[in-house]
């Protein structure tokens, strides 16, 4: 399938500047541009590739000012980044329509309605007591527990599990290998050295626009709720632990550990690998650079990394004290040698 630069301006509400009538059916990186596709430069430190790339389209800010000659057509947006996710949106409902229907073999306890456009792919399994929404997906091998809510338009992908009695709200998706529910890290100390385990009798609570990735995990509370509030994006591979709080529209990259009763306050920014101590705060508007370590308090808007974290201009000082290190132990050794 072709659509002409005129045609996809005026579906975004761009600009065309060259050749309106040329045809595209693909998409590429700059860098790695060739005819018939579509690019796009959001990230001024790719400019340079933009001269040189044999992609056909281009989409472009609408202040973008060029210093070469350009080959390809561009399309001046206000945002090209949020342009070309909407156009990936759009073809992606084009080439990949969404399943219906129940597939055999399945489960889908008695006392559970499907609504209209549900869909439930080969071995999995809803429990009783669940309630579904419309439209949502629940591919093959998914396991949905006993009281669970799934609410309008989520999709719950091959293998994922989520855990009695959680709910999970409208237009959230959650990956394969992800588990919602299981019990938190709670055991108490015994005289003789033992553990005995510590019911966790509470839920997972997962509001609407919620996205997780594959592999990760949200324990249940001890009590109360877990709770993942709207618009949270989490990437593969994260630990939240029993009773944490993510307020919402915050995202975390691959690989961060949250530590129980700990809360994150919305529109936070948080890097790979960073862990958080437990029954701590940290505010809203937080940014936290990767593999920082998180031991107490962060006030709203703070930006920090390292371990334990400090402000980003401290941790840079203190990166270029280290790198240093090696010539003050080599003048203080010949100091020493001079006496």
């Amino acid at each position: 399938m072709k659509f002409s630069a005129d045609f996809i301006a005026s579906q975004v509400g761009g600009v065309v500047e060259g050749n309106g009538a040329v045809e595209v059916d693909s998409f590429c990186k700059i860098d790695e541009g060739h005819p018939g596709a579509l690019s796009f430069l959001s990230n001024p430190k790719y400019t340079h590739y933009l001269y040189d790339t044999d992609a056909s389209v281009v989409l472009v800010k609408k202040d973008f000012k060029a210093e070469h000659s350009v080959k390809a057509t561009l399309i001046r947006v206000d945002d090209p980044y949020a342009t070309l996710s909407a156009l990936l949106t759009i073809v992606d409902r084009v080439v990949n329509p969404q399943p219906a229907g129940v597939e055999s073999p399945s489960y889908v306890a008695p006392d559970v309605t499907l609504p209209e456009g549900a869909y439930v792919g080969a071995f999995a399994y809803i429990g009783e007591s669940v309630t579904l929404g419309k439209n949502v997906k629940i591919y093959p091998q998914a396991y949905i527990g006993r009281g669970c809510v799934i609410g309008d338009d989520t999709i719950i992908y091959a293998g994922a599990r989520i855990y009695h009695s959680c709910h999970v709200g409208k237009r959230c998706i959650i990956h394969s290998g992800a588990v919602i529910g299981a019990d938190g890290f709670g055991f108490a100390p015994n005289p003789d050295g033992t553990y005995s385990k510590i019911p966790q009798m509470g839920n997972v609570r997962i509001d609407d626009d919620v996205e997780i990735g594959a592999n990760t995990t949200v324990d249940r509370a001890v009590m109360g709720s877990t709770r993942v509030q709207r618009g949270v994006k989490l990437d593969n591979l994260i630990q939240v632990a029993h009773n944490v709080e993510i307020g919402h529209d915050t995202v975390m990259a691959a690989q961060a550990g949250v530590a129980g009763s700990t809360r994150i306050g919305s529109n936070c920014m948080v890097g790979g690998q960073v862990g958080f101590a437990g029954h701590i705060t940290v505010g809203d508007r937080v940014s936290i650079g990767a593999q920082s370590g998180i031991p107490a308090n962060i006030a709203s808007g703070a930006r920090v990394m390292g371990y334990p974290a400090v402000s980003i201009g401290e941790f840079g000082r203190q990166t270029v004290y280290m790198k240093r290190l090696g010539q003050l132990f080599s003048d203080v050794r010949e100091l020493k040698n001079k006496k």
